[in-house]
């Protein structure tokens, strides 16, 4: 159990680095050199977890459309707003988001070596999520008899990815939550039935408390880990796949 503890703990250390480099840097500059060097491990350790800073980008992505359990509400509109509400939150505080979102919006040619191949891909994610959230809401009778869920999901991502960027370039996303609260006042009653509209909770302080209320959920849950993990040594997994040097 000590060996998957470690080797889980260098996973999410050489994914921290790599996010910080490519939040940074951007994904065409990074080098799996100083991901490495940023993260404290050797190679042959990133190689066993990644096969490639694409692979890299990829387990980014993942870690950051992974926002976790939320608690449950009473409606489905309240949890699209907590998703939108903690998703402004981690892109003040977690790396990992800020990086997902860069993947997403660095610009890039697939001509061109080394260029970006997630541009976009994980505001699509995001929509989607969006998407069956919003259809959820439409079967308990949430919604408005004319909104579509999609086209809907679309709005809100696309309003959400001009009001984050505004925030960053204005002020290093300090005023994104008031922002994002400004943006869900203008947009739901659009969509929402009038009699939801009053229970929903729309304040800066919701995405701490519920992230509070789950992590008090996940120690009580306690969940031991059951599985055996070696991560091997360097000289044990072999040299790194060839054209993966520190220009990669």
């Amino acid at each position: 159990m000590a060996r998957q503890a470690r080797a889980i703990q260098t996973r999410t250390s050489i994914l921290l680095a790599a996010a910080e480099v490519f939040d940074e840097r951007g994904y065409s500059t990074a080098t799996i050199t100083e991901i490495i060097a940023r993260a404290g491990v050797t190679k042959g350790a990133l190689y066993f977890h990644f096969t490639s800073k694409e692979d890299l980008a990829l387990g980014v992505i993942a870690a950051q459309l992974e926002l976790g359990p939320l608690p449950p509400q009473r409606t489905r509109l309240q949890e699209l707003v907590d998703q939108g509400l903690l998703f402004a939150h981690q892109l003040q505080h977690d790396p990992l988001t800020r990086a997902s979102v860069g993947l997403a919006m660095d610009q890039w040619s697939e001509s061109a070596e080394g260029g970006n191949p997630f541009h976009g891909r994980p505001f699509q994610s995001w929509a989607d999520r969006l998407t069956e959230v919003l259809v959820e809401a439409r079967e308990r009778g949430e919604l408005l008899p004319h909104v579509d869920p999609a086209e809907t999901a679309e709005l809100l991502s696309g309003s959400f990815t001009g009001i984050q960027w505004t925030s960053q370039v204005l002020c290093q996303r300090k005023d994104l939550t008031r922002r994002v609260i400004a943006m869900f006042r203008h947009l739901l009653p659009s969509i929402a039935m009038p009699q939801i509209l009053p229970t929903l909770e729309l304040t800066p302080d919701r995405a701490v408390s519920l992230l509070a209320s789950r992590a008090a959920a996940l120690d009580a849950e306690d969940t031991p880990l059951d599985e055996e993990y070696d991560e091997p040594l360097e000289e044990e997994r072999g040299p790194a796949p060839e054209g993966e040097d520190s220009a990669a």
